[in-house]
């Protein structure tokens, strides 16, 4: 039975996986993991490590069957989907808000909010920016489950006692800082900055 436990950079690679399988001609029923390996510029055993976890070993000489794969792949991601909310509507609150990509690991972001927001506001793409004082009826409507922080270091403990009073457990946080963790809430750290000083050192 496959092992759905992969890592983070594993995890990173499967809408890689999809859009190649979903983009070759339906005459292709199998495929194999170093055929997928080649075109993507993978590793080889990197990818079958992959696939094993995900959907169980291909078989000898004919590999896996392509629609067996994708319908895998596929499911693996809905069953982790989610539903967002951006707390902060700045620069970086509204690029989140407007990435698409996001919906390649089955997450949806559906809407930012700001305490600086009066009246309902939209982004260049449609999606909607809320005072903060709708956030309480606005998770519960639409089972909300995930929490972005994109606001100031000094504002983040704020708004993530928030987003937890609110019944969000899992809470991706933007602002470069440690949080007080609430009772039973997840917090994924993302410090850009900090990213970038690994990048800067790695210059010759």
């Amino acid at each position: 039975m496959p092992n759905c436990e992969i890592s983070k950079a594993a995890l990173g690679r499967i809408p890689a996986y999809l859009r190649y399988l979903r983009s070759l001609p339906p005459n292709i029923r199998n495929i194999s993991a170093t055929a997928i390996a080649r075109e993507l510029g993978f590793g080889e055993v990197q990818v079958r490590k992959d696939l094993s976890s995900l959907c169980g070993s291909g078989k000898p000489k004919t590999g896996y069957q392509t629609t067996v794969l994708i319908d895998s792949l596929g499911s693996f991601l809905d069953r982790k989907n989610g539903t967002a909310v951006i707390v902060g509507a700045g620069k970086l609150g509204r690029a989140l808000l407007d990435y698409e990509g996001f919906s390649d690991y089955g997450l949806k972001i559906a809407a930012a909010f700001d305490i600086a927001v009066s009246e309902t506001e939209y982004s260049p793409k449609g999606n909607p920016i809320f005072e903060i004082g709708m956030m309480s009826p606005f998770c519960a409507e639409n089972d909300v489950n995930i929490g972005i922080i994109a606001v100031p270091v000094g504002a983040a403990q704020e708004a993530c006692d928030c987003l937890a009073k609110n019944g969000i457990r899992a809470i991706w946080c933007f602002a470069p800082c440690r949080l007080t963790k609430p009772d039973g809430v997840v917090i994924q750290y993302e410090n850009m900055a900090l990213s970038l000083a690994h990048l800067k050192m790695q210059i010759k």
